[in-house]
């Protein structure tokens, strides 16, 4: 044993010294190493110290109180209720009844003696110095010991005062206030002094202001309804405190009158599943990640280490064979001195422990000085702060075992190779002749053909795309213990190539120690990026074929719905000053109710409209029935299938298009000039006060009119509405004209003059506008109008149809640059380790009389013969994996295009576009320039002579 430790520790200080004697080389392969440990280990360290312990995030969500108590808005009804108040549902189900929708009285269910803090929120649109922003108002006596946890003061204090405020950081960022300054409201002329600056831990990104309770919700509300404009809805919860807290018993027998509670017991000390009434109800449960999710998350961090171990591996592997060689004259004197094979092994494989421990070491000492340097930036970039700076010493040890195990990885084939050459050669210098395996390729072709049958099972019998990609990961590694015979065939065509390619692939087909794991590491990540590339050029392709254009091209929408359209104007006027415009259309929307009620009413004296489709024109397939059944279970299948894609009923379409509420616009003649309607008789119509139509089912084919019904009662409506009862309003009926054909009109259904409309004693109030432009609008141009709309700080639904824009082409020039840098990166290093491990025979060159550009070329071609080799074999490789993904693809979604047929739902007869494209421009970048510019680079760097040496003595 003692003998064993001695040759060991004296092998482990002849490998220091060779590593440190060789500190380029070192340098280089303890970078290659360390840098992925680094990654993992900061990556571990964040993760854990952002974790939260139950302690930290109840605090962050109730403060110091034991629960928070909340309207779970079912009319009082009982509930059941997860353990973290998240999930929430009624007792009773109620599939044939109506649904209940209404508030509880939340006071009545806390306890009497207890200490309760009120907990408001609504928005407001507060000015600041750039215009209005959007801000959520949280009326909370902040400063109460209740509330501590929840919001952290940073500077000034809490509001004291009805008319002081204090705003998180971000609103002060993003508004350009400070401490100090005064705030309004939109609508409301009140001032308010902002009096200091909080976070909330969990959300730092959040524009949020805190006033006391009542100081700011309620008056706001009562001043912009006297304005017209609806009140935004608040939500009320309450923070208890109660000696005792609050059990899981108790909380259920709260649930029992319609509330739910977030306890801090509860919090701390959860219940087992079965003793939560929720998870035993049908349809719920407790949806943690599965077993089955984690073994397949644990596959895949598993396969991504596997495969940067490997390139690592690959990479570093010829660095030590280079090392060995380099000082096998001192491993011969260690054979020559009575030391046996095991010695030199143990020596080499040192060299790898020794940079493995090193590479650990460094990697984890700066992964945890940067972490803990930039963990203000990652707290701000994660959105909360940490819990705390989390470290598990476990976790790192195994991070940095792995990269000891990497360097033990990468120095075993060197090891072997070098502890069998005799004594006799070490000491002479002499490489000696040694025949290539000849099972390592047959065990390689037998794992392509395996991997082959494997991708082709899983893209044309299974469905699962975990086989194809399995199956081509095997076929990719025998590609890999195919690499030294490949190299071998490659080195038959010197022959027919001039003198200094004939030289460097020679040298790469007789080192192919180097060579093939450099040609390997180059072939795997290019097959990666070419299967990549091509998964993704095809998916680009089937998403061009299916895109659907919401617009004319070059056209803008630029719509209004909130506040009556009160900022309508002025944003119109905004698009106009930005923009290139060609034609305006102004549009408008009828208002059902008070101006300033939304889109499909909500809200006191607020509702809505709907244009009638005529029972006649109604789908067979989808017609509401009496007893509220499925329609399509009267018909077979071969029924659906023919109403689906053949009834005008059930297909009439206007294309996918900006969402306009009930497809109905009010506006003039410029609108269909606009939308690309070409037809004398719809402007015609339109002046002579006809609703123009573009979906024909709209249009009761005996009356040749259509009908809008204004909805004032929507309670009465929603419950008709579940009842399958007729939807009680009144009807405003109009002569229509059906525009021939189904032409494309972007999701607009029909369009009523402002002047038929006023006619008919509808309501209108203004939505915004459609804009034809002569060209495109630059990034400039859009950034103004943003920065234009911000300050009118309206909620604008801005749309401009560019077209199809590819959103591919920025990954496979990315994938193309990484491919490229890690073909450079192992072929550099492939050609530096030829160039250390055959200076002689440049000496020899240079001795009989060879040009010193030949030094200069030669080290070129000696890089672009690596980068062109695993190129071209990765490329052959990454398409395999590509094209099988896309096969498995297709009989998936034709199998659900058949279902959607069986079903009728399908609205074309047409089957799914699933296409394989072979991104070319990737591959000739890859085929050509990577090897050009890797031969090119290298060739520039390198000196043309060597230094002089004196002749070794044996």
């Amino acid at each position: 044993m003692n003998q064993w430790l001695h040759s060991w520790r004296a092998a482990i200080r002849i490998a220091r010294r060779d590593a440190w004697r060789s500190k380029g080389r070192s340098f280089l392969v303890l970078a290659m190493i360390a840098l992925p440990i680094l990654g993992v280990s900061a990556f571990d360290l964040t993760l854990r110290s952002s974790e939260l312990s139950a302690e930290q995030r109840t605090e962050r969500a109730i403060g110091a109180a034991d629960a928070r108590f909340r309207d779970a808005h079912v009319s009082g009804v009982p509930v059941y209720q997860d353990p973290a108040g998240e999930q929430t549902t009624p007792v009773k189900d109620y599939d044939n009844e109506p649904w209940p929708d209404g508030p509880t009285d939340v006071r009545k269910s806390i306890p009497a003696g207890s200490t309760v803090l009120t907990d408001s929120s609504g928005n407001a649109k507060l000015t600041t110095a750039h215009g209005l922003l959007l801000t959520e108002v949280r009326e909370l006596k902040a400063a109460d010991p209740v509330a501590r946890g929840i919001m952290r003061i940073q500077e000034g204090r809490f509001p004291e005062k009805s008319d002081e405020i204090a705003a998180t950081t971000h609103f002060l960022e993003s508004s350009g206030l400070r401490v100090g300054s005064a705030v309004t409201a939109r609508g409301f002329d009140r001032p308010y002094l902002i009096t200091g600056s909080y976070e909330l831990p969990n959300e730092l990104k959040m524009d949020q202001v805190n006033a006391l309770p009542g100081a700011f919700l309620a008056p706001y509300g009562k001043a912009v309804e006297k304005a017209g404009i609806q009140a935004p809805g608040v939500s009320t919860s309450y923070l208890v405190q109660k000696p005792g807290g609050f059990t899981w018993n108790a909380v259920q027998e709260i649930n029992a009158k319609g509330v739910v509670v977030v306890s801090r017991a509860v919090a701390l000390d959860p219940p087992a599943d079965a003793e939560v009434p929720l998870f035993q109800k049908d349809g719920w449960g407790n949806y943690d990640t599965s077993m089955a999710a984690n073994a397949a998350a644990l596959a895949a961090v598993g396969t991504v280490v596997g495969l940067a171990m490997l390139e690592i591996c690959l990479l570093a592997g010829p660095a030590f064979a280079v090392g060995a060689r380099r000082s096998r004259r001192q491993l011969g004197l260690v054979g020559a001195n009575g030391g046996a094979r095991s010695h030199i092994r143990a020596i080499v494989l040192s060299g790898g422990l020794v940079i493995g421990v090193a590479a650990a070491v460094v990697g984890t000492v700066l992964a945890l000085i940067l972490t803990f340097a930039l963990r203000p930036v990652l707290e701000d970039a994660m959105g909360q702060r940490f819990g705390g700076f989390t470290i598990r010493p476990l976790e790192l040890l195994g991070i940095a075992g792995l990269a000891v195990l990497t360097g033990l990885l990468a120095a075993i084939v060197p090891a072997v190779t070098a502890s069998r050459q005799t004594v006799l050669a070490s000491l002479t210098g002499r490489r000696g002749v040694r025949r290539g395996s000849r099972v390592l390729p047959l065990v390689g072709l037998g794992a392509v053909l395996l991997g082959a049958a494997i991708a082709l099972y899983g893209s044309v019998v299974s469905d699962q795309f975990v086989i194809v990609a399995g199956g081509s990961a095997i076929a990719e590694l025998g590609v890999v213990a195919m690499t030294p015979a490949l190299v071998g065939l490659f080195g038959r065509t010197g022959r027919w190539l001039p003198l200094s390619p004939r030289l460097a692939l020679r040298d790469a087909v007789r080192n192919r120690g180097r060579t093939a794991p450099a040609v390997a590491a180059v072939l795997a990540a290019v097959a990666g990026t070419v299967a990549v590339a091509t998964y993704t050029a095809s998916k680009d392709a089937q998403g061009r074929a299916e895109y659907e254009a919401r617009l004319p091209y070059g056209v803008v929408a630029a719509l209004v719905t909130e506040e009556g359209g009160r900022d309508a104007a002025a944003v119109r006027e905004a698009v106009e000053r930005t923009f290139p415009v060609d034609v305006r259309a102004d549009v408008s929307r009828i208002a059902v109710g008070k101006p300033g009620c939304e889109p499909w009413g909500g809200g006191k004296g607020c509702g809505r409209f709907e244009v009638i489709v005529p029972r006649a024109n109604e789908c067979p397939l989808w017609a509401s029935s009496p007893d509220g059944s499925d329609p399509s279970e009267k018909f077979t299948k071969e029924q659906r299938r023919e109403l689906s894609t053949k009834d005008w009923r059930c297909t009439a379409s206007t294309g996918n298009g900006v969402y306009v509420e009930g497809g109905l616009l009010i506006a003039d003649a410029p609108v269909l000039k606009i939308l690309g309607i070409d037809d004398p008789g719809a402007a015609k119509a339109l002046a002579e006060g006809k609703i123009v139509n573009f979906l024909k089912t709209q249009v009761d084919r005996k009356t040749g009119t259509v009908g809008i019904k204004l909805i004032t009662d929507t309670e009465a409506a929603d419950a008709a509405a579940q009842k399958n009862q007729p939807v009680p309003g009144e009807v405003k009926t109009f002569p229509a004209y059906q525009v021939p054909g189904s032409p494309l009109s972007y999701g607009v259904q029909s369009v009523l003059s402002p002047a038929a409309a006023k006619a008919a004693g509808l309501t209108t109030v203004p939505m915004g506008a459609y804009f034809s432009t002569d060209r495109l609008p630059d990034g400039e141009q859009r950034q103004k109008l943003d920065g234009e709309i911000a300050k009118l700080g309206s909620n604008v639904e801005l749309t401009l149809e560019e077209g199809y824009v590819s959103k591919t082409s920025l990954v496979l020039l990315a994938l193309t640059v990484f491919a490229g840098l890690v073909t450079i990166g192992a072929a550099g290093i492939a050609t530096g380790l030829a160039q250390a491990d055959a200076e002689a025979d440049l000496k020899t060159l240079a001795a009989v009389g060879a040009p010193p550009r030949v030094r200069r070329t030669l080290s070129g071609f000696q890089c672009g013969v690596v980068a062109a080799m695993g190129v071209v074999l990765g490329s052959a490789a990454g398409v395999l994996p590509a094209i099988g993904l896309r096969l498995t693809e297709e009989r998936e979604q034709l199998r659900f295009y058949q279902e959607n047929l069986d079903n009728g739902w399908a609205s074309s007869d047409t089957p799914p576009y699933v296409p394989i494209v072979v991104p070319w421009e990737t591959l000739a970048a890859l085929l050509v320039a990577v090897p050009l510019g890797a031969a090119l680079l290298a060739a520039v760097v390198t000196r043309s002579r060597g230094a002089l040496a004196r002749r070794a003595a044996h």
